[in-house]
Parts: C-alpha cells; sequence; structure tokens
C-alpha cells in the first residue's frame, strides 16, 4: 500500500514538472523563417536582391518579378534554382502562406538561414490592390 502511495506521487510530480517546464529555446544562430508582409515585399521590388519563388500548385497567379517556380512538395529537389550560399535571402510564396511555409520548413531544416515566407500570399497581394499576374 505504501508503495502504491509513494509511486501515485511520483507520478504527480513528474506530471506538476513537465506541465511547469518551459520550451525548450531554439539555439543561438539557429535559422527560423521569418514572415514579410506583402507592403515590405512590394516596397523591396524596386531593389530586389533575392530570389522571389512561388511554391503554389496549381498556378493560379504569381507577384511581379517572380522568378522561379517550384512546387512546395518539391522544393528539395530543385536546390540548383536556389542560392547556393545558404545565407542569401530567399523570399517564398503561395496563395494563402501553407504552402509557403511548409516549403520556407523544409529549406531551414536544409540549412537555409535567411528565409522569407510572404504572409497570406498572394491572396492579402491581391486584398493590397497590388496586380496579380496570370498566364
Amino acid at each position: 500500500m505504501k508503495k502504491a502511495i509513494w509511486f501515485g506521487l511520483l507520478v504527480l510530480l513528474v506530471l506538476a514538472a513537465c506541465q511547469s517546464a518551459q520550451p525548450a529555446a531554439q539555439p543561438s544562430g539557429a535559422a527560423a523563417i521569418k514572415m514579410m508582409t506583402v507592403k515590405e515585399l512590394k516596397a523591396q521590388l524596386d531593389k530586389k536582391d533575392f530570389p522571389l519563388i512561388n511554391v503554389h500548385i496549381p498556378y493560379e497567379g504569381e507577384i511581379e518579378k517572380t522568378d522561379v517556380f517550384i512546387d512546395y512538395r518539391e522544393i528539395d529537389k530543385h536546390l540548383d534554382q536556389l542560392p547556393k550560399d545558404k545565407n542569401a535571402k530567399i523570399v517564398l510564396y503561395c496563395r494563402s502562406g501553407r504552402m509557403s511555409h511548409i516549403a520556407a520548413e523544409t529549406l531551414v531544416k536544409l540549412g537555409y538561414t535567411s528565409v522569407y515566407d510572404v504572409e497570406r500570399g498572394f491572396t492579402a497581394w491581391e486584398e493590397a490592390g497590388y496586380p496579380l499576374i496570370k498566364k
């Protein structure tokens, strides 16, 4: 009986410790996906110094000055279309942000350190009054 009480107390202590534990911090220098608004993107397009990549499938349009189209699920198979320097800025977008976020996560896992995801993609782009190119 005493063993059961001690075991129960131990379980409660472990559960309490788990609930109060803080999530692990990212190691310093660890890459994270950076978010970019469509207004920030629009402002940077005049002096664009980064590849702008549409990862949305199927094709539903594109933002001006898009450099390449890569299926978000296959971005790791098209590294030859990305900067060789893994510290170079890369900007990804899709229609809503879901596909570009998945692609961004893949690139970060592969060691890219300056990956930007356009918030809400070309849905936000159109809502801001910017033209969407459709071919």
